[in-house]
C-alpha cells in the first residue's frame, strides 16, 4: 500500500525507450502532473558545464552544486526545473555536449543526493497545483525516489531501435555508452524495480504502449 494519498505513476527505463512521450500522454489523459527527472539531470549538467566544471573534478562538482538554487515552474501539465531563476530551453539541455556529459554527472552520488529531495517534493507541487496525481519518469523512480508508488513501470527496447529513434529526432546520443554508465554506477543504478511491470517498446507503436499502460492503470483504479 502506498504511503502517498496522491496517485503516483513511476516510469523508468533507458534512453530513447519512449519514457517521455509515454509519460506525457499518460499525464494528459489522466490529468496528472508530468515530471521528467532526466531533464533535471540535464539541467544540472548544463549549469555545471556552463560553469566550466568537469564531472571528474568531484570537489568542484560539490562546490558548484552549492551555488545552485532549484525552483519549479509549471506550464500546462509539465513541471520544469529552474536553476538560479533560469530555466534552460530544450535545445540547451539536449545539446550534443550535454548528451555526452549527463550520464557522467548523473553517476556522481553528490549530484543524485542534491536532486533526491527536490524530486520527492514534486508530489507536493502536484497537490498544490490541483492535479489528480503525478507521473514521474526517470531511471530510479520506482526503485529509489518513489519505491512505494501505486504504479511502477519499466520500459525497455533494444539499443539499435533506440539509436534509430534518437537519429530520427535529429539527436546524437551514445546509447550503449550511457547504458553502461547508468547500469554500472554504484548509486541508484538503472535497473528494473522489483515488482515493476515491464513493457517492451521495441516492436510496439507509441500508441500501443500508451494504451497498454492506461488499461493497466484504469483496471486497478
Amino acid at each position: 500500500m502506498s504511503k502517498h494519498p496522491t496517485t503516483i505513476i513511476a516510469i523508468d527505463g533507458g534512453a530513447a525507450t519512449g519514457k517521455s512521450s509515454t509519460s506525457c500522454a499518460i499525464a494528459k489523459s489522466l490529468e496528472f502532473l508530468h515530471v521528467d527527472t532526466g531533464a533535471h539531470y540535464r539541467t544540472v549538467t548544463f549549469a555545471l558545464n556552463q560553469a566550466g566544471i568537469p564531472p571528474k573534478d568531484l570537489d568542484a562538482v560539490t562546490e558548484g552544486l552549492a551555488t545552485l538554487n532549484l525552483g519549479t515552474s509549471v506550464k500546462g501539465q509539465q513541471a520544469f526545473l529552474s536553476v538560479n531563476g533560469y530555466k534552460p530551453n530544450d535545445s540547451e539541455i539536449r545539446s550534443t555536449s550535454v548528451n555526452s556529459l549527463v550520464a557522467h554527472f548523473a553517476a556522481i552520488p553528490s549530484v543524485r543526493k542534491f536532486l533526491f529531495e527536490y524530486q520527492r517534493e514534486q508530489v507536493k507541487v502536484a497537490q498544490k497545483k490541483g492535479f489528480k496525481g503525478l507521473v514521474m519518469e526517470g531511471r530510479d523512480i520506482g526503485s529509489v525516489i518513489f519505491p512505494d508508488a501505486q504504479f511502477r513501470f519499466y520500459l525497455h527496447a533494444d539499443a539499435e531501435t533506440r539509436s534509430l529513434r534518437r537519429k530520427k529526432q535529429g539527436q546524437e546520443d551514445a546509447i550503449k555508452q550511457r547504458d553502461a554508465i547508468d547500469t554500472g554506477r554504484k548509486d541508484a543504478p538503472l535497473k528494473c524495480p522489483e515488482g515493476a511491470i515491464v513493457i517492451d517498446t521495441s516492436e510496439n507503436t507509441l500508441e500501443q504502449v500508451i494504451a497498454t499502460l492506461l488499461q493497466i492503470i484504469r483496471n486497478q483504479d
